[in-house]
């Protein structure tokens, strides 16, 4: 009788772990959907028909406020799970740090709103803390077969975006996400697991990463994987120093996340880029957001620009700038695997303008150079080149720069600039 009191102790407990997790989820996702009605609006609908999924699937597509279809410019592209309730703090954190610490994306987040549970678990249960599991589970490599297969192409065809991606997921989201970083390391480049659900099934994915980490080679791919403060909901003894000497299914959430950063740790000649971070102040239902944040920032840490104090001073010479720049742009290339342009190109005709009004005139025309270089397809570009020259009373350069800019977009604009430059 103590035994059978003691497990029924245990279900109750376990059952009221699960509602109070659901209970966060389902508030999350109301406010988000709040946020998108009545606040913040992000993400146009789009959808598809999955013939590996036998369904239709939406998600939600967001584009860099700079993005204009006439530059046929290309962005890295992130993917996030649970698209519905994640999209816009993926987006808020973007908006505020794009640029100096990440760069612009595509974000397409992809809804779990139906199938959450089937899709992105791992391996197939039936029972959970010893408790029945009735929920249809187990479908993570369907769900991969129809990203890959289905949902990157059609990105990739409809939207303007790279082969450079990332994947952000939160609890069985981002055991999703471990998942394919093991099995699929090739789809991505990022990896952002949030809070992993790396319990499930005993550990089962844990111990297949095992031998894959020691084996396959993972260069050029980064993961930075978080923890919630929520060791377990009924010891506040239990802390990040002592959890992984408890042995109850309390604890087994904490102790498979810390378990496998571990074991990424002591497989650190792989060539995986890791990052992890506990959050002591945050629940499971709360860490995705500052998880995010501290997540975008060390995948792409690299991005982050260099000498920025060099580049505002005046007294930097040429030289030296435009050896600055060339690093940039190589260092990019590198990580992105294809060209990318080493600033925006606000900053680069900005720079200019601001070394023409100091009387550094070189200096102007290598950024405006940069710019037409970087940006071939924008008329500005040309147009702040034409500048350049009729300062300087060249005026025959002047009208060549401007008639480009007019090839490019035929405003009034351009075609009065045309004008007054053949009267001079």
């Amino acid at each position: 009788m103590k035994l059978k009191k003691q497990n029924n102790q245990m279900k109750n407990r376990m059952r009221i772990i699960l509602i109070a997790g659901f209970i966060i989820f389902f508030q999350l996702k109301v406010n988000a959907q709040k946020g998108q009605h009545y606040l913040y609006k992000v993400g146009v609908v789009d959808s598809l028909y999955s013939e590996v999924l036998n369904d239709y699937r939406e998600f939600y597509v967001q584009l860099p406020a700079s993005y204009n279809p006439d530059n046929n410019q290309k962005y890295p592209v992130a993917f996030i799970l649970d698209g519905e309730v994640f999209l816009p703090t993926v987006s808020m954190v973007h908006d505020f740090y794009s640029g100096g610490y990440m760069p612009e994306m595509v974000l397409v987040g992809i809804s779990n709103s139906k199938n959450r549970i089937r899709d992105l678990t791992t391996s197939t249960i039936k029972t959970k803390y010893g408790m029945p599991f009735n929920e249809v589970n187990g479908g993570a490599a369907n769900f991969s077969k129809f990203i890959e297969t289905e949902l990157i192409p059609y990105i990739e065809d409809k939207y303007p975006v790279t082969n450079f991606r990332t994947l952000i997921g939160h609890s069985y989201g981002g055991l999703f996400t471990i998942y394919t970083l093991i099995n699929h390391p090739e789809l991505f480049s990022n990896y952002l697991a949030i809070d992993p659900s790396l319990d499930w099934d005993n550990q089962k994915l844990m111990k297949e990463a095992k031998g894959l980490l020691e084996t396959q080679k993972y260069d050029g791919k980064s993961l930075f994987m978080s923890l919630s403060g929520q060791l377990h909901m009924q010891n506040s003894k239990i802390t990040i120093n002592n959890v992984m000497q408890d042995t109850t299914d309390f604890t087994l959430f904490a102790r498979s996340n810390i378990a496998f950063s571990n074991m990424v740790k002591q497989n650190n000649k792989n060539g995986l880029s890791f990052d992890w971070k506990f959050y002591p102040r945050d629940l499971h239902g709360t860490v995705p957001l500052p998880s995010i944040l501290d997540g975008l920032i060390s995948l792409f840490e690299w991005f982050q620009m260099e000498n920025t104090d060099k580049i505002n001073s005046f007294d930097t010479p040429k030289e030296e700038l435009s050896s600055i720049i060339q690093y940039r742009a190589k260092k990019l290339k590198d990580h992105f695997g294809y060209q990318s342009p080493p600033y925006p190109e606000e900053l680069l005709t900005m720079s200019g303008y601001m070394n023409l009004d100091m009387q550094q005139p070189e200096k102007a025309k290598m950024y405006f150079e940069l710019a037409i270089k970087y940006y071939p397809k924008s008329a500005n570009t040309y147009d702040s080149m034409a500048d350049y020259y009729e300062r300087n009373n060249d005026y025959k350069n002047a009208l060549k720069f401007v008639t480009k800019a007019y090839e490019i977009n035929a405003t009034d604009y351009y075609k009065q600039r045309i004008e007054k430059l053949k009267k001079k």
